[in-house]
């Protein structure tokens, strides 16, 4: 470790099992969490408690967030309390967030007049394969930084790909993943729908395609629960989704790109929450097509 210490902020569904996975690797962790309880588990595997997010940073260390959304990202850098001051010289954020890369690319400007720089490193995979230390990481930023962050990512993950120096990039990526997923997700509870009302058994059907043609993660995790209509408990809450729906429509119009199929994903999943639904995991947006057909669903 070239790095004098590492702070973590940001121990939600994502964030927990992945400071778990490098307290377990040996790393020594501060952790910082709005919700302090939420760092319990891993004080008792040997993490130091933060109360503010100053306090897991040392100067020339490194930093690791794991938030939600663009708001709370900028809030733990330069809001009250915010530890970008204190990053100081040679120090490396680490972010883990899937935000905009309009707000990574400016971030990296803000720790470079600090002598400290910004790493993006975005993620695809759930909550289970982030304890399994099974994700796939997208990584951009400074090529020092992301040479001395690697070893923090091969800790956690199957396969690191790297996108260069753009900090934005693998944002760019996380969202163009997560906008594939949904179509995805939509594909499949439009066929799942198609084949319940044509009378055949839509799981028996889900079961053979995510074993033949389909055998791929998205179908073989998504598959079977939209066939028997189970989405919970939440793996990716479906609000929380539609907030990364929306900064893919904001990337497409920066770039005036047409993404027709955005569109759909959109009017879905604000449909899916205008029905409470938004805690449910994101499968539900399936749920759409069979609303649209008149099938008679068991809310919870």
């Amino acid at each position: 470790m070239d790095f004098k210490s590492i702070g973590f902020i940001g121990l939600g569904s994502m964030g927990q099992p992945i400071a778990s996975s490098l307290l377990a690797a040996g790393y020594s962790l501060r952790v910082y969490n709005r919700t302090a309880s939420k760092a319990d588990m891993l004080v008792d595997q040997g993490a130091v408690r933060a109360l503010i997010p100053t306090e897991v940073v040392e100067p020339g260390g490194i930093v690791i967030t794991m938030l939600t959304d663009d708001k709370a990202l900028e809030s733990v850098v330069s809001g009250e309390n915010g530890f970008l001051p204190q990053l100081g010289q040679d120090g490396i954020h680490l972010s883990m967030s899937t935000v905009s890369p309009a707000l990574s690319r400016a971030l990296a400007e803000q720790h470079a007049q600090h002598g400290s720089r910004y790493v993006a490193a975005t993620v695809f995979g759930r909550p289970d394969a982030a304890a399994a230390k099974k994700l796939f990481v997208n990584l951009s930023g400074s090529e020092e930084a992301r040479s001395r962050v690697r070893p923090l990512l091969e800790a956690i993950g199957q396969k690191i790909t790297d996108f260069g120096d753009d900090p934005g990039a693998a944002n760019v990526v996380k969202l163009c993943g997560n906008f594939l997923i949904g179509c995805a997700i939509e594909a499949m509870g439009e066929a799942v729908t198609l084949a319940e009302k044509a009378g055949v058994d839509p799981v028996a059907m889900m079961a053979m395609f995510s074993q033949a043609m389909f055998a791929c993660p998205v179908y073989q995790n998504f598959g079977l629960p939209i066939a028997h209509k189970q989405h919970e408990p939440a793996g990716v809450e479906l609000k929380l989704a539609l907030k990364d729906l929306n900064l893919v429509q904001q990337v497409a119009s920066s770039t005036t790109t047409p993404l027709p199929l955005a569109n759909l994903l959109h009017d879905r999943m604000l449909s899916a929450v205008a029905k409470n639904r938004g805690q449910w995991d994101w499968t539900a947006l399936a749920l759409g097509a069979a609303d649209d057909a008149g099938l008679n669903l068991t809310e919870k």
